[in-house]
């Protein structure tokens, strides 16, 4: 950047998480020479009655910060900003999910096409997409009408048409919305926040159709060209619209608004923004994960290709039995290491909707809603693979060496071969007692493949970190960047090791692969992984020169039967080495099953009090 300045210049940063069931508070300061998390605090969130205020919730979080931090930061209900000797903050930034988050729907001409590209637009900025309106989907008129009413949306984004085509389904579509009339969610006088992000020639017709009825704002066309998406003015329409009208709504967040040095972002827009960024700096592909009582995010970067998809119904609380109902029992009993009657796994899974926020109180309760957590990753992976992909319905644009793959258009972009990074965050993954359950879980729902970095994020910071490095003030915006990467690395994410995984099958015992591994010490150790088998080494965070050998027919990375020398990277809990092939099955016969699964999970060390015994 043109005008650097000196880290010096922000020495303390305040950042709060406004969830639909806590504030969060973290204090970042910079010590000895490097930006450190210091101290976190946390509250309940008041933006339902009694209290209808986001910032109760907001100063309680911060009067926890004081106490455990010793510092002064607020003078009465105001932030002391910048900072004064021990007090203060020189800067305070805050995202919020409260009230529900930021809910849309979207509508396109072609629901595989400018439908898609209108929800991946939304989805990437953060929001809940309630519903995906277009004129081929089936559904007649009235029928449309009456579903936007009933949903009463945040925001709508409208879209359809390349630039300079024909306009006729696009403006059908917002006759339709005029029809409807739509009121927000929120702030029952104000017009509906409608964005119009299509075809440029219908943009005179669009004005006259619903300038007068919404809160009409026009941007650059989601599809210009069909071979192209242009998903970022729109992603940044939605942002503002997000600050400009739904939150202005929300109780008391006028007043956090007017606190905050930066733009107050959606939760899961932040953790976004955070992974797309980490992804850029380190010229990585990532998937991230946050599963949570109600729903289940996943985050990718595929060919600098950032996607987000949000599972609505499969989260670990609230919709519990969805996962259930949605995967079935049978799929659920698999990943149980333990004989039990279905009916009573399925009381199991319904005493945990009845008491959404209780958490297990045996080894048994634990290891049924790992099972249970394995599903829903499971499922909302799927979800995301299928809809992280390249533009359906065209020939993309094409380079010389695109000419010769001749690539099919509407291939997914997730290459789990590819995947560099994978982390996982949210209740179930960042607090399981031990971190070879996370480890576990994380390997058994998306199974990797060939050689990927497995971390979590400690205790959800992502989102304050998000915001931060999305400052966007010239003299703020280094420092902020350099913050929010240095206490990401150092105090957020929890490296658990590398997984290690052959692709192909094997028989039964058969030798999948051989390593020779060099430790940061230098010692030696050699490893032979049979089919069927995880093995676990110990193996602290640092350079490990490894040379790795398949067996004939199986890949790990350079193509079938090829070996690798690379450097890979231990963790809290080392280095796994899944020898259960890509894809793996589970054995069909109960005795069989509960056999491997112990076996794995003895393997991994998981649950040692248990092997003890």
């Amino acid at each position: 950047m043109d005008n650097k300045i000196n880290t010096e210049d922000i020495k303390v940063i305040l950042a709060t998480d406004c969830g639909s069931t806590t504030t969060k508070a973290i204090l970042i300061q910079f010590v000895d020479g490097a930006y450190r998390l210091t101290h976190r605090g946390e509250a309940p969130t008041t933006v339902e009655a009694p209290f209808e205020d986001v910032t109760r919730g907001v100063l309680n979080a911060i009067m926890e910060l004081e106490e455990l931090s010793g510092r002064k930061i607020l003078n009465d209900e105001s932030i002391i900003s910048p900072t004064k000797e021990e007090s203060g903050v020189d800067i305070y930034i805050s995202t919020s999910s409260a009230g529900g988050g930021l809910q849309m729907m979207v509508a396109g001409v072609v629901k595989s096409m400018t439908g898609e590209s209108a929800e991946r637009a939304a989805l990437g900025a953060g929001s809940i997409v309630m519903d995906v309106l277009a004129s081929n989907d089936g559904r007649k008129a009235h029928e449309k009408i009456t579903r936007i009413r009933q949903l009463r949306p945040d925001m709508i984004l409208l879209s359809g048409g390349i630039d300079g085509g024909t306009t006729k389904h696009v403006v059908e579509l917002a006759e339709i919305l005029a029809a409807a009339n739509p009121k927000p969610r929120l702030g029952q006088n104000f017009k509906l926040p409608v964005i119009y992000a299509g075809n440029n020639k219908a943009i005179e017709n669009i004005k006259e159709t619903l300038g007068t009825i919404t809160d009409l704002d026009i941007t650059e066309n989601i599809r210009p060209v069909l071979e192209r998406e242009n998903l970022k003015p729109s992603r940044d329409k939605i942002h503002d619209l997000f600050m400009e009208h739904v939150m202005q709504q929300a109780p008391g967040y006028k007043k956090l608004m007017s606190w905050t040095d930066a733009p107050i972002m959606p939760t899961p827009g932040a953790v976004g923004a955070l992974i797309e960024m980490l992804a850029e700096k380190e010229n990585i592909s990532v998937v991230g994960v946050d599963i949570g009582g109600a729903t289940t995010d996943i985050f990718s970067v595929f060919q600098k290709q950032f996607n987000r998809t949000v599972s609505a119904n499969l989260g670990m609380s609230y919709s519990i039995c969805n996962v259930l109902a949605e995967t079935g029992l049978k799929n659920v009993l698999r990943w149980v290491p333990f004989d039990i009657d279905e009916k009573e796994l399925t009381n199991r899974i319904g005493n945990k909707m009845i008491r959404p926020t209780t958490v297990p109180q045996s080894m048994e309760e634990l290891k049924i809603e790992q099972a249970i957590a394995r599903e829903a990753l499971r499922l909302s992976f799927i979800q995301h693979k299928s809809f992280a992909v390249n533009l359906k319905g065209v020939q993309k644009e094409r380079t010389i060496s695109d000419a010769f793959e001749q690539s099919e258009s509407g291939l997914s972009l997730v290459d789990m071969m590819d995947l560099d990074l994978l982390v996982g965050s949210g209740g179930v993954l960042s607090h399981a007692p031990r971190r070879e359950q996370s480890t576990r879980m994380l390997i058994d729902a998306f199974q990797p493949e060939g050689i990927t970095q497995l971390a979590v994020d400690s205790i959800f910071m992502m989102p304050q970190l998000g915001v931060l490095a999305n400052i966007d003030q010239k003299e703020l915006a280094e420092s902020a960047r350099k913050a929010a990467l240095e206490v990401f690395n150092k105090d957020c994410l929890i490296r658990l090791g590398t997984c290690i995984a052959p692709v192909g099958n094997a028989k039964p015992g058969a030798l999948m692969l051989t390593a020779e591994l060099t430790m940061a010490d230098g010692s030696n150790q050699q490893v032979e992984l049979h089919q069927g088998q995880l093995l676990s080494i110990p193996a602290d965070y640092e350079a490990i020169k490894a040379a790795l050998r398949p067996a004939k027919g199986l890949d790990i990375g350079a193509g079938k039967s090829e070996e690798i020398t690379t450097k890979i990277y231990g963790g809290v809990v080392g280095l796994v080495f899944d020898g259960r092939g890509r894809p793996f099955n589970l054995p069909v016969e109960k005795d069989k099953r509960i056999e491997d699964l112990t076996a794995w999970s003895n393997a991994m060390n998981e649950y040692p009090l248990e092997s003890a015994a």
